[in-house]
């Protein structure tokens, strides 16, 4: 086997693997397919980009997105690698010089549009490029039970058969069971080796807060963070334009980025933030799969997102150069009913029924007062080994709970004489609308409002008796049905409780925090905050005379290290995290002089190990 720690230190200057990447470029450099599920930030792409050095011959990675495909060419460019692209943003000239390019053997890795795979002459092509292995990226894309199914990549398994003696490599970030087998069939892949890492993101820190004048809450949020790049995701294009121009008015850079816009905007917008011009991406969920950005600090969601996979994906924009991240979910009962709305509006009754399950599970989420990294790890089958992982709301300040029996009563009361009385069961909004003592067309018409739990629970708001009814969903004492019309139904557990009126313990609301709440910042590199303003700066201007982003010439992760250690000659750089030779060779001299002119002005700094 060849020295791939050697290939991956001289030309990515990293010093070690991250989990699983060596055991799944070994298995592929072996000639065996795979199947790779690593979390965002996980190293996904390392695991085609590095066994493609060590063949002879041309790595095809089919991608899905334009943006994603340059950024990553960008990149390893700048490491010395020979990659390109091809896709609809080329000239006919430079498309032209690249397939002669490529007819000369001149590459290692292409990334290419599934779509584009499948036009007249590609076959030829791909026959003729000497093409020794296939890595399909964001692979759930094939799968009409993933969050985000693209029927072209359905016809990639036709290379199967053109290509029949080269492994594939299928990686995705984020899939249930389902989706994983999903992506294995219609890949058509051959006994393939599955390697599944944690989906635990340690950097990662998650709160969910009550939406409470959101605009006025992300920009308290911002507010301390003028520095970091960051996105707040929202459920309309409407609220993304509208947040985007009350960030911009006053005074952050902030941009919208939705699906309404033009291709050209939508371009601007994305370049403008992966260069740092921008720094806040006020966007809906077509923005971000693939999104190569390491330095995004946070993500805000404004609306509660319709799944956990997506939010998961979403929070997984944070931190992915392994520094810190903070995600925050602004939460109302409200938002719930604004997505079963659009979910009554389906057409299709299975995918309406696995929209409402979806959405069950994200509001329990919302609303859950155990520890958040845990319920995330859970829903994708991991258990999570501490009981407190320190880095949540509800680890940090437990919620309270209180005696809720008289509450409970009152809620299994009225659902059971709701179903007695019309001999059919009705919904969480009827019952909370009945507790309340409200006067519908239903209510009447039903005779509910001579019920005698009609209007015995004016203690509490509607919303509040609706936090109550989901929370005796998730204590098992009340089921809701399937179907178009969900209906409350008591279980034998609910029935027993109401006859035996043994104490149920309920949490408390979640409340708006008095004070600022600091959580544990797992990844922080500690180091000269003002040694590490100038190398920034200095990166910025070589970033800009490439036209490439940032962290293209070099991440926040090897700069922190820089303003920690003084290096202040490039031979000093060789342990810097990220300095591959080429870099220290092309860069490292630059940066080893600004540190050293700072020292002639500044005392170094100490810092605990």
């Amino acid at each position: 086997m060849p020295d791939l720690a050697f290939t991956l230190k001289t030309t990515f200057g990293y010093a070690s693997f991250r989990p699983l990447q060596r055991d799944i470029i070994e298995t592929s450099l072996a000639g065996r397919d795979v199947f790779a599920l690593l979390p965002t930030g996980g190293g996904k792409s390392m695991c085609f980009q590095l066994p493609a050095l060590h063949r002879q011959g041309l790595t095809v990675v089919v991608s899905p997105l334009i943006a994603l495909m340059k950024d990553q060419v960008d990149q390893l460019q700048a490491a010395g690698v020979a990659a390109t692209y091809l896709n609809s943003s080329l000239t006919s000239a430079e498309a032209r010089s690249r397939l002669a390019g490529l007819h000369r053997g001149e590459f290692r890795l292409l990334y290419v549009a599934p779509e584009r795979l499948m036009l007249d002459g590609w076959q030829e092509n791909l026959k003729a490029w000497n093409v020794q292995a296939l890595a399909i990226d964001e692979a759930h894309c094939i799968s009409e039970w993933g969050h985000d199914f693209r029927p072209e990549y359905r016809q990639i398994a036709n290379l199967r058969e053109l290509l029949p003696d080269i492994p594939v490599m299928a990686l995705t970030a984020t899939a249930t069971e389902r989706v994983r087998d999903d992506i294995v069939k219609h890949l058509k892949l051959r006994d393939p080796a599955v390697f599944v890492a944690s989906f635990n993101r340690p950097n990662l820190s998650y709160r969910v807060l009550p939406k409470d004048g959101p605009l006025k809450q992300i920009i308290e949020f911002v507010r301390k963070r003028e520095d970091e790049s960051g996105i707040v995701y929202c459920a309309s294009r409407a609220s993304t334009e509208r947040l985007a121009e009350a960030l911009a008015g006053r005074g952050y850079a902030a941009r919208a980025y939705h699906a309404g816009l033009t291709p050209e905007e939508r371009s601007t917008n994305q370049e403008l933030f992966l260069r740092d011009e921008v720094k806040i991406i006020c966007a809906t969920i077509a923005f971000g799969m693939g999104i190569n950005k390491p330095n995004v600090r946070w993500v805000i969601h404004h609306d509660l997102p319709k799944n956990i996979e997506g939010y998961y994906q979403e929070t997984g924009r944070a931190g992915r150069d392994g520094l810190p991240g903070d995600c925050l979910l602004l939460f109302s009962g409200g938002d719930i009913a604004k997505q079963t709305h659009f979910i009554d509006e389906m057409t299709d009754a299975q995918e309406q029924s696995v929209a409402r399950r979806q959405l069950k599970v994200m509001a329990h989420y919302a609303e859950s007062a155990g520890c958040r990294r845990r319920e995330l790890l859970d829903y994708f089958g991991e258990a999570f080994p501490l009981d407190n992982c320190a880095a949540c709301d509800n680890c940090q300040e437990p919620r309270e709970t209180y005696d809720g029996t008289l509450h409970a009563q009152k809620f299994l009361s009225c659902v059971y004489r709701c179903r007695q009385a019309s001999r059919f069961g009705v919904g969480l909004n009827h019952i909370c609308e009945v507790l309340t003592g409200a006067e519908t067309d239903k209510i009447r018409r039903w005779e509910h409002d001579r019920l005698s739990t009609y209007g015995i629970g004016k203690d509490l708001t509607r919303p509040e008796w609706a936090a109550v009814g989901r929370e005796l969903q998730r204590l098992g004492y009340v089921m809701q049905g399937e179907g178009e019309y969900p209906t409350l139904e008591l279980t034998e557990e609910g029935m027993a409780v109401l006859k035996t009126r043994e104490t149920i313990m309920l949490t408390k609301p979640m409340a708006l925090p008095k004070t600022r709440r600091v959580i544990r910042r797992e990844g922080d590199v500690e180091c000269d905050e003002i040694l590490l303003a100038r190398l920034k700066t200095v990166r910025k201007q070589l970033a800009d005379e490439r036209r490439v982003p940032a962290y293209v010439i070099f991440g926040d992760k090897t700069l922190r290290q820089m303003a920690r250690e003084y290096p202040e000659d490039a031979r000093m750089m060789e342990s810097i995290y990220g300095m591959g030779e080429k870099k220290r060779a092309e860069f490292g001299q630059l940066f080893a002089d600004t540190i050293s002119e700072f020292l002639r002005e500044n005392p170094r700094m100490q810092f605990n190990d």
